[in-house]
């Protein structure tokens, strides 16, 4: 109206700076803390990881009895390493074992004997190890050890048997988590794994490809590729 002032309303108090910084401060707090308190239970679970592998859980015996002191297995006993092995792959294997689905006389009773938070625990543990590393390929390789690395390289597509590479990672390191690691694993254990999916006596793989393999190949096959895998190199890789 003519002769009316507009009348102009104040601004919103800005919130004073030392309040916005303290909120962020607040943030960052929050965050931290989080962080930290997330990395004391995962070292929470390492520590209860390095318990069972070296105490064992009660009337069960340490794993280190008969995987080693650093997971490395045992290879003239057979018994595989475990020591940089998929978390996921071990996880499952516990489980089989505790539920039927892959027998063991030794195993069985002690996946049993874990509770789901131990399993765990324990196959974070070992996943966590440093894995196997080369130590170079023999001064003269046998023709077994050639003929191990040519399964394991190339297959034989004669008889549609893939290469173990193919799926097992470029020197049988895995490929986490549905492939396993091969390298480094003790002679007997892999002869031992491969004629029991061979013999249909191990089931638990995904989607039945190991059996299909380890049908097409001979018994000195199978002792090849599982003297070449326990020490695997390729030729001009050596270190």
């Amino acid at each position: 109206m003519p002769g009316s002032r507009i009348r102009v309303l104040p601004r919103p108090a800005r919130p004073p700076a030392r309040a916005a910084n303290f909120r962020s401060l607040l943030a960052g707090v929050v965050s931290i803390a989080w962080v930290a308190t997330g990395a004391s239970l995962a070292h929470a679970d390492r520590l209860a990881g390095a318990a069972l592998a070296q105490q064992g859980n009660g009337g069960t015996p340490a794993c280190m009895t008969c995987h080693g002191a650093r997971g490395e297995g045992q290879a003239a006993a057979g018994f595989p390493r475990l020591a940089g092995q998929g978390q996921a792959y071990l996880l499952k294997q516990l489980h089989a074992f505790a539920d039927g689905t892959r027998k063991n006389p030794v195993m069985a009773p002690i996946a049993r004997s874990l509770n789901a938070a131990q399993m765990r625990d324990a196959a974070d543990y070992y996943a966590g190890l440093p894995g196997w590393k080369q130590a170079g390929a023999p001064h003269t390789p046998s023709a077994q050890y050639a003929q191990g690395l040519k399964i394991a390289t190339e297959g034989d597509w004669t008889k549609e048997m893939p290469a173990c590479f193919a799926c097992h990672g470029i020197l049988g390191e895995g490929v986490p988590p549905h492939f396993p690691a091969l390298a480094g694993q003790p002679m007997a254990y892999t002869q031992t794994q491969l004629n029991a999916w061979k013999a249909a006596e191990r089931t638990n793989d995904p989607l039945g490809l190991m059996q299909a393999v380890a049908e097409k190949m001979s018994d000195a096959e199978i002792a090849a590729v599982s003297r070449y895998l326990e020490n695997p190199s390729l030729p001009g890789k050596e270190k």
